[in-house]
């Protein structure tokens, strides 16, 4: 399924991804300054409900989408977010010693069955005595400019709250508990939504099957033959999670050196045989490399698989020398995924060519070249196509 946060709130997205929920962020561009309501905790929940609502306006397929929003009260009068170093010093001197409510309003819009849940949730906040000092201190770090009533509990804030009475996340930005409950009201059960973990290590059985599975020499051929167009001659080659060294082993009978890197024990072991004495266990996050040190770098049939490719790209940008290229398969069509039995929605945002183009560049990693090689058909699937793409280091 689709699940949405319509927020751009940090505090409530790591919350959910602790949880093992990675929704998807759009922000819904909400003006909440001239928002009105008869108390905080209408407001709160009012302004979840328009944040919710701007974001399915927004939609082009189906998706659970869930809007938050936070107010303070103290002596009924809400306190959202300061904006100002002013505001936040008179806030926090105000709430010194004091005790408030924190509302969180939580509007889930489901539209496969056209249901809209609001709810609201409220926990009791009870705060230390702030020593003038603290509070400038607390202001020059720029945290509670940001955030509703001019505090954290999860954060640089949070040795400033004696106790709270209620949910813990609720003060957060997102009450869990509550969405779990407006989540079944509209038939989701929320272990649907923890994320699938990502296939990174192979036991010894997973290994001696891996190259029959996933198209054996056919397919490694081609992808090699594929590679060699977008690689330098001559220099020195790095393959990424380089599994049982099929793909790294053709490239050699190219005339390629290769190196690889992997993770899994089980693979390496496979990997040996084909490419002895130029093997490595290592994280492709933490290379086991001094700095410009390769010419080409290649991830095949990796990105897919993690959950953040902005480190990976990081380390590829240390290790490749100036002009170096970087080679990576990139997302497949829809039609091609399904024709693979795979759901159209399966996780794949981490090797999306637009996303790699914008995380590349800020690593100084600029797309310069592009080809495409096929695999062998399975079945009564169609011929899959696997999409290649080529970065460049910069001078």
């Amino acid at each position: 399924m689709r699940f949405v946060l319509a927020s751009a709130s940090p505090a409530r997205l790591k919350t959910l991804r602790n949880a093992g929920v990675e929704p998807e962020v759009i922000v819904s561009g909400v003006d909440e300054d001239h928002v009105t309501a008869e108390n905080p905790g209408e407001l709160a929940r009012t302004l979840a409900v328009l944040k919710a609502r701007a974001v399915v306006s927004t939609l082009d397929d189906h998706a659970t989408v869930l809007g938050c929003d936070s107010v303070l009260e103290i002596d009924g009068v809400a306190y959202g977010k300061p904006g100002t170093p002013e505001i936040a010093r008179e806030r926090l001197r105000m709430m010194s010693g004091r005790s408030g409510v924190l509302h969180t309003g939580h509007c889930l819009f489901d539209t496969s069955s056209r249901q809209e849940i609001r709810e609201l949730a409220s926990t009791t906040v009870h705060f230390a005595e702030f020593t003038e000092p603290e509070i400038e201190a607390y202001v020059a770090t720029g945290e509670p400019l940001v955030v509703a009533g001019s505090f954290t509990v999860d954060g640089l804030g949070g040795p400033f709250v004696r106790g709270i009475e209620g949910d813990y996340h609720n003060v957060v930005g997102i009450s869990l508990p509550l969405v779990r409950r407006m989540l079944a009201e509209v038939g989701i059960a929320w272990p649907s939504l923890w994320a699938k973990p990502r296939k990174l290590r192979y036991d010894e059985a997973e290994a001696a099957q891996y190259d029959e599975s996933r198209g054996g020499v056919e397919r490694a051929r081609a992808a090699a033959d594929a590679i060699q167009e977008l690689l330098p001659k001559g220099g020195r080659v790095l393959e990424l999670a380089v599994g049982t060294g099929l793909v790294a082993a053709e490239l050699v009978a190219q005339g390629n050196l290769v190196h690889g890197v992997d993770l899994s024990a089980a693979m390496l072991h496979h990997a040996r045989v084909r490419l002895p004495g130029h093997l490595a266990a290592a994280d492709a996050t933490r290379l086991p490399i001094a700095d410009r040190r390769c010419d080409a770098v290649l991830a095949i049939w990796l990105l897919h698989l993690v959950d953040d490719s902005d480190p990976i790209l990081a380390e590829v940008s240390r290790v490749l020398r100036p002009d170096g290229v970087f080679i990576a398969t990139t997302e497949k069509s829809e039609a091609a995924r399904y024709a693979d039995g795979r759901n159209p929605d399966d996780h794949r945002a981490e090797d999306a060519l637009p996303l790699l183009v914008a995380r590349a560049a800020q690593h100084g990693l600029y797309l310069d070249g592009a080809t495409s090689f096929t695999g062998p058909a399975r079945g009564n699937t169609a011929v899959p196509l696997y999409p290649l793409i080529r970065f460049r280091r910069a001078s």
